[in-house]
């Protein structure tokens, strides 16, 4: 019993001819006639009183009637769904944050997004990177932006997109640092930190930056939440270092670190090249044409990059 048969079927007992059924759906009566009886022979029930004047349902055609016209409808609505869904005009996709992303104005592309694509529903998950990384792994996340290490990305994932992001030391506007721009790394032992602890990714980064250096750093607080750990600088508590951005963002008092202006990666990650998830690749698509980062985007052939570091936080 297939939707063809079904449909034929809907057609004569709607019509009640079999002559002005078969010109509906542009086919032969005889193509008709045969069509119904397969399904008759298929159901062992015969579904229509032939006379010669009309065509009437039996009662087991009454049955068949109202649950044809059902599943035809739902076969229309699935297919009008699924080509919603490939149209992007509708459907769903969840997106992973790394918790101090700043290299891009998400809300600025996600509003772009949702005036292009209003009938999309965008589900943020904010996350540590390793948190992330699972998530996508198990295909709860289609896409994610995640902080690296100097860990090499799992071969089941892509990196589709790269960025840069240069680190600065931020101090308390009283601090004895805070009538400088610059500072030597070397200059810092004497110093107490706030470490941002979330994982691995800015902690990882911050860590070997000072352990390449020979320095060994006195922390006095660690938090796994960045507005704290900013606020801590503030009241004179330790200095950090963190992204540029997340110091401007929150006026902060930064110094560039000397030398190298150490910066760490970022990077928007997937499992395929290409979402499978019609409104992932729209989003995609549409950070391609937003993106003015100094970061990667596609190479000439329109293949991501290859797989660089791995996640962090």
């Amino acid at each position: 019993m297939d939707s063809r048969k079904l449909a034929h079927f809907v057609a004569v007992a709607e019509l009640g001819h079999f002559t002005r059924a078969a010109e509906t759906l542009h086919v032969s009566q005889s193509g008709l006639s045969a069509s119904i009886r397969v399904l008759e022979n298929d159901l062992g029930c015969v579904l229509f009183e032939r006379t010669t004047r009309s065509v009437l349902l039996t009662a087991a055609g009454r049955v068949l009637h109202e649950h044809a016209s059902r599943i035809l409808r739902e076969i229309t609505d699935a297919q009008n769904s699924l080509k919603a869904l490939s149209d992007c005009v509708a459907g769903s996709f969840t997106l992973g944050l790394v918790q101090t992303l700043t290299v891009v104005d998400m809300p600025a592309v996600l509003a772009q997004f949702h005036r292009r694509y209003p009938r999309v529903e965008v589900t943020l998950i904010e996350a540590p990177s390793s948190d992330l990384l699972t998530g996508v792994g198990n295909g709860q996340l289609d896409l994610a932006y995640v902080a690296m290490d100097s860990t090499a990305l799992p071969s089941e994932f892509v990196a589709l997109r790269n960025y840069a992001e240069r680190l600065v030391l931020v101090v308390s506007d009283d601090h004895p640092l805070a009538s400088r721009s610059t500072v030597e790394i070397m200059e810092l032992h004497e110093y107490s930190f706030v470490d941002f602890k979330a994982g691995l990714g800015l902690e990882t980064v911050v860590a070997e930056l000072f352990t390449n250096s020979g320095i060994s750093r006195k922390v006095a607080f660690r938090t796994s939440e960045m507005d704290l750990a900013l606020a801590l600088v503030s009241h004179g508590l330790g200095v950090a270092v963190v992204p540029e951005p997340v110091a401007h963002r929150n006026g902060m008092h930064q110094l560039s670190l000397r030398p190298g202006n150490p910066s760490r990666e970022l990077a928007l990650i997937s499992r395929t090249a290409s979402p499978t998830n019609p409104a992932a690749r729209a989003f995609l698509e549409l950070t391609a044409e937003t993106d003015t980062s100094s970061g990667t985007i596609y190479n000439a052939q329109g293949r991501p990059p290859s797989a660089g570091p791995a996640l962090g936080s």
